[in-house]
């Protein structure tokens, strides 16, 4: 693991100094392994970790490639380390999204559009007359990104909506009374939807603020083995 973490790390630096950019194809393995003086078989296995992380891409018949770089390739495994945490560390998520979200949500208060506000109507009206649990987290999970997207960061939308992955949703709302939670949660998107139709970001700040902390208690009640773990 060593060598091969090694590859990964000189790789990594000719494209960090701007000697291979984005798009742009790599030397032959042989010839990129001599200049690097790595084995070849540690070059495969650095490739391979890349394009798994998104950084190279191979095509087949043509070679490796540099990926666009771009925030939401290189970000999408937030989503899958999301998925894979043990209920202990949801805590910490919870409160890395309470520093986020919330400010994420005044971001697009201040430059949502009428087209995103639409969405944002058809996806509350879904929730109101969903039937399922599953179809009822789709349109919430939707209402969200929607919200991400309106905010025009592509950094940003990769980070929060990787730690609101699916999956922790559904996790969540399969633990939940859906029939008691349902009407309650409408209640908080919908207030969060009036704030942003009025283009009020303290308004929404609050209002994402108290989605995210009702979120976390509805987990920790249902969850308990989601509760705090000691760091030492």
């Amino acid at each position: 693991m060593g060598r091969s973490s090694d590859a990964i790390e000189k790789i990594r630096r000719l494209i960090a100094t701007g000697e291979l950019r984005p798009g742009s194809r790599l030397p032959r393995e042989p010839d990129l392994a001599a200049q690097l003086g790595l084995s070849r078989s540690s070059m495969r296995e650095a490739v391979t970790a890349l394009v798994y992380a998104q950084v190279l891409d191979v095509r087949r018949g043509d070679g490796t490639y540099v990926t666009s770089l771009e925030p939401h390739r290189l970000l999408a495994g937030i989503a899958h380390a999301v998925e894979l945490m043990q209920d202990g560390t949801l805590p910490e998520i919870f409160e890395l999204r309470r520093l986020l979200e919330p400010q994420a949500t005044a971001l697009a208060a201040e430059r949502i559009t009428p087209e995103r506000l639409a969405e944002l109507r058809e996806h509350l009206d879904a929730m109101r007359r969903s039937e399922t649990i599953d179809e009822f987290v789709v349109h919430d999970a939707e209402f969200h990104a929607t919200i991400m997207a309106a905010t025009r960061n592509r950094t940003l939308i990769s980070v929060v909506n990787g730690l609101a992955a699916r999956a922790l949703r559904v996790r969540t709302w399969n633990s939940l009374n859906i029939a008691d939670a349902r009407q309650r949660i409408i209640s908080r998107r919908q207030a969060i939807y009036q704030a942003l139709e009025k283009g009020d970001a303290a308004l929404a700040l609050s209002w994402a603020t108290v989605h995210v902390t009702d979120s976390e208690r509805d987990l920790l009640r249902t969850v308990p083995s989601a509760a705090p773990t000691e760091v030492g």
